[in-house]
């Protein structure tokens, strides 16, 4: 360096000294570094968890077919003559079918599975998928105590589940705060992969508020998850339970380090509800929702790409009656912000039926509050399909040729058909706008951020856009009213 010149012991020391406070001086502090850890050791979590966990293994009755004296029955003897061209034996009749002694019906086993104690009094927390379709569930403690369980409730959707035994003193888990959990954590799994009972495995949090359902954000880790570890608890390095481990990405069935829980805050929601009525009370709206492309964001005004798109909404829902239009984008539910669309059905789905709540959409450049009567989850019912009026076709106009497009007016039936109030159907959607995924039949409702009620204002919108931009376009397709962006060519 600059300051180590050939001097004196002492003027060189000084000159060091002098040097490194300038340094020091210059150089910005910087952050401490991840100071090193020893890898961790698991077992007093295992002591402390371990006899919370139990496996639950459930049986269902088979059939039997009544008793038969032989390998074969009469019926199927003389069949088998008939059917080989034999002579047919002279035997002795037998009882008629229906006058035979029935056997009794057999209990098979169907699956083994984990879950984990709630409660000193026997309250059991699984999959749904672990307890679905059985007659019988099996529950066995780590001190080889084996009972029958009642199902108090179970929820497919979230795919959380409470069974309850008879029993009191038990060793409950401890549950811990999901948002707590830190990405590159530590956790632990126990449960019975394939059958084989307490066994412990071990990984890191890979990721949080994962996708894979309408109802939940997954908590996603490469802990060894296999068949019957389902139900089983996910665990912190505090020893609590912060998740059910419930899925596996797998192309050979297996651990294929990827795994996925339930978070804890969630199921516990769920299980409160399954608690109390034994069913799961969902709050909805009635719309058809898909998520916001960059392009779409940008063409609109919105800027990014947030929020949920309206493609469709149900006639006489909720959301209808509050006056939310197919191409709106829902950027908040009760204030709660809407960063990806399936946000909303999570954060609807978790609201009280009958709750008013207030929406806040993003319509032709600007947004609007809404007031909406929450109402509950039915049954899913098909939608039916509309198709447009197969009328005389109007007039068509082709000011929107230069991005592929020739549209018509659409007649008053079709307007009521569809429930719009009105719009340009395509007759012919080549080229660019073929490219961006246009059809014949399509309705258009929207030019950028202008409505489309008719051909005249198609004709204005489009003659006041720079056709060297890209255009965006909102449509109807039978029930469903989605964006596209046509790129003009170049």
């Amino acid at each position: 360096m600059a300051f180590l010149t050939m001097k004196p012991v002492r003027s060189l020391l000084v000159a060091a000294a002098v040097a490194v406070t300038a340094v020091v001086a210059m150089v910005p502090v910087q952050p401490a570094m991840a100071q090193a850890r020893g890898l961790p050791d698991f077992t007093d979590l295992v002591d402390q968890v371990g006899p919370s966990v139990v496996n639950i293994r459930t049986m269902e009755k088979i059939s039997a077919r009544p008793a038969q004296g032989g390998t074969l029955g009469e019926e199927e003897m003389l069949e088998f003559f008939k059917r080989f061209g034999l002579p047919i034996p002279n035997v002795p009749r037998q009882a008629p079918r229906q006058n035979r002694p029935q056997q009794p019906d057999e209990e098979q086993p169907r699956g083994v599975g984990s879950g984990f104690i709630l409660s000193a009094d026997g309250l059991i927390m699984t999959n749904a998928h672990v307890v679905e379709g059985a007659d019988e569930v099996l529950v066995t403690l780590t001190d080889k105590r084996e009972f029958k369980a009642k199902i108090i409730g179970a929820d497919k959707r979230t795919d959380v589940a409470l069974v309850k035994i008879e029993a009191a003193g038990l060793p409950a888990v401890k549950v811990g705060d999901v948002n707590r959990l830190r990405v590159g954590e530590w956790v632990m799994a126990i449960g019975s992969p394939f059958g084989l009972e307490n066994t412990v495995t071990a990984g890191i949090v890979s990721a949080k508020q994962r996708d894979t359902g309408d109802y939940l954000p997954f908590i996603q880790t490469d802990v060894a998850i296999n068949p019957g570890n389902s139900g089983g608890p996910l665990i912190n390095m505090r020893g609590e339970v912060v998740g059910i481990n419930s899925q596996i990405y797998s192309r050979s069935g297996g651990f294929m380090g990827i795994s996925f829980a339930i978070p804890m805050d969630e199921a516990v929601r769920v299980s409160d509800q399954l608690r109390s009525a034994g069913r799961v009370s969902r709050g909805r709206i009635g719309v058809q929702i898909d998520q916001v492309s960059k392009d779409v964001a940008e063409s609109i005004g919105l800027g990014k790409p947030i929020g949920a798109m309206v493609r469709g909404v149900e006639a006489g829902g909720p959301a209808e009656k509050a006056g939310v239009e197919a191409g709106d984008i829902i950027t908040k539910f009760d204030g709660k912000v809407i960063d990806k669309s399936s946000d909303l059905p999570r954060i609807v789905g978790s609201t009280k039926p009958g709750n008013r709540s207030t929406i806040t959409v993003f319509r032709r450049g600007s947004y609007k509050d809404l007031n909406v009567t929450v109402a509950e989850v039915e049954a899913d019912r098909p939608v039916a399909a509309k198709g447009a009026g197969r009328e005389d076709k109007p007039k068509g106009s082709v000011a929107g040729q230069a991005f592929g497009l020739t549209v018509a007016e659409i007649t008053d039936a079709q307007k009521k058909e569809l429930a719009v109030k009105g719009g340009v159907r395509v007759e012919a959607a080549l080229d660019a706008a073929a490219r961006a995924g246009l059809r014949d039949g399509d309705i258009i409702l929207q030019i950028g951020n202008s409505a489309v009620l008719n051909v005249k204002e198609f004709e204005v919108a489009i003659g006041k856009h720079d056709k060297s931009k890209p255009l965006n376009v909102l449509f109807r397709r039978g029930d469903w009213t989605q964006y596209a962006v046509i790129r003009p060519n170049r």
